[in-house]
């Protein structure tokens, strides 16, 4: 199939609508938890949980790794409705697993399809819009991803103790998008043109670390990791946090929402001011925000005006700060390099989404999650920032881009 530039608005659609499925499912599993355990499901235990949860963010992060080379080969458009695919089976298989090692199996199944959507998805934003609106494309896709987890939080409040609901919905949504998928997704120009040239299958995973890449490639992984560290541990842990600060329970989950209302602000203000003054510098004037603002946090604040603001502000600069990672590497790498590369960064910021939480947990047994928890969220910010501070203007990579897709 060739690329069509009659349907930018359809190509949007659906890689936003990709996006969405992977925030609905890496919400629903902490949604169904605290019902399969109250219900001992299986025989579900905490430790049984922890290992479903785990080997869910492994096999994310194998996914994305592993199928980015693929796309590289074969195609945006094929590896997109194939990822889909299979993380659709697999959840659709979750609520009739017999035991937990089968459920926590099919879970790391659907997270092979599930790591591939959101690099395979940038990757085609990025291809499918002009140059000039690099940063956008990242940045907007991943306001799905937010909205996402607020459908899957609605739709648990009407579930209840039937936490099955939760992984029938998102199979049969990922089924229902793919036969639109199949007929309005076309293929990405810049991949195309990749092929004529023969280029699809020149670039070997291991150039990412070769002379030419390897700066560029250290600096966006440490900073995806980083990124997710920051995202994934305070969404998991911020209400416990607070509440180790003497807030009000009340108060706790409400900043929750107020963090994630500030993020999906973040991902549209973030886009549009990189692509007027480039990715790189919004991306250390984020992270450097970030680090001030996570290390605030650390003072009790009495006012609650103040305090929401500054949650606010928090979710606005962390959230799209990673994003914006994505967005440079997007830019940086050709096209024939490029699924491979946004691969391998989306799946070593994986791995920063399991030790973020880790090490948080680890704090709040130790009792010394407040004020120690945002001081550290505070460092890792700032290892961040150094890690953008590498990042340089990649002359050949951007004339790449500019030249497929303006």
């Amino acid at each position: 199939m060739t690329a069509s530039p009659t349907r930018p608005v359809w190509t949007a659609a659906l890689c936003w609508l990709t996006v969405l499925i992977e925030g609905y499912d890496l919400v629903a599993l902490g949604a169904a938890i605290p019902t399969l355990l109250k219900s001992q499901h299986l025989g579900f235990t905490p430790a049984g949980a922890t290992l479903v949860a785990t080997l869910s963010l492994v096999g994310v992060a194998v996914g994305a790794a592993g199928l980015g080379p693929l796309t590289d080969r074969f195609g945006r458009r094929w590896m997109l409705i194939g990822s889909v695919l299979v993380f659709s089976v697999f959840t659709l298989l979750i609520p009739l697993a017999p035991n937990v090692a089968v459920f926590a199996v099919l879970r790391f199944l659907a997270g092979l399809g599930l790591g591939a959507c959101m690099p395979v998805a940038l990757t085609v934003m990025t291809e499918n819009l002009p140059a000039r609106r690099g940063a956008t494309a990242s940045t907007y896709t991943m306001t799905g991803y937010h909205v996402g987890a607020v459908l899957t939080s609605l739709l648990a409040l009407v579930a209840k103790d039937d936490w099955e609901v939760l992984f029938y919905g998102g199979g049969i949504a990922g089924l229902l998008v793919l036969p639109v998928m199949w007929w309005k997704l076309p293929e990405s120009s810049a991949f195309l043109a990749a092929k004529e040239k023969g280029d699809t299958e020149r670039f070997a995973l291991r150039e990412l670390l070769g002379p030419k890449w390897r700066r560029i490639s250290i600096a966006v992984w440490t900073g995806s990791f980083m990124g997710l560290l920051l995202v994934y541990g305070l969404n998991t842990w911020l209400p416990q946090l607070m509440r180790t600060a003497g807030y009000p329970l009340s108060t706790s989950v409400t900043l929750l929402l107020v963090l994630n209302v500030g993020a999906v602000i973040g991902l549209v203000i973030a886009g549009t001011v990189a692509d007027r003054v480039g990715i790189r510098r919004v991306a250390r004037i984020w992270f450097g925000a970030s680090a001030v603002l996570l290390a605030a946090l650390s003072l009790r604040i009495d006012s609650g005006l103040l305090l929401n603001a500054m949650v606010l502000l928090t979710g606005v600069f962390v959230f799209s700060a990673q994003v914006l990672i994505y967005g440079y590497v997007a830019q940086a790498f050709p096209a024939q390099a490029r699924g491979s590369a946004l691969g391998m960064t989306s799946a070593v910021g994986r791995l920063g989404s399991i030790v973020g939480p880790f090490i948080t947990g680890a704090m709040v047994t130790a009792g010394v999650a407040y004020p120690w928890g945002f001081w550290f969220f505070a460092a890792v910010a700032a290892l961040a920032l150094v890690a953008v501070l590498l990042l340089r203007r990649d002359s050949s990579g951007l004339r790449a881009v500019q030249s497929v897709t303006s």
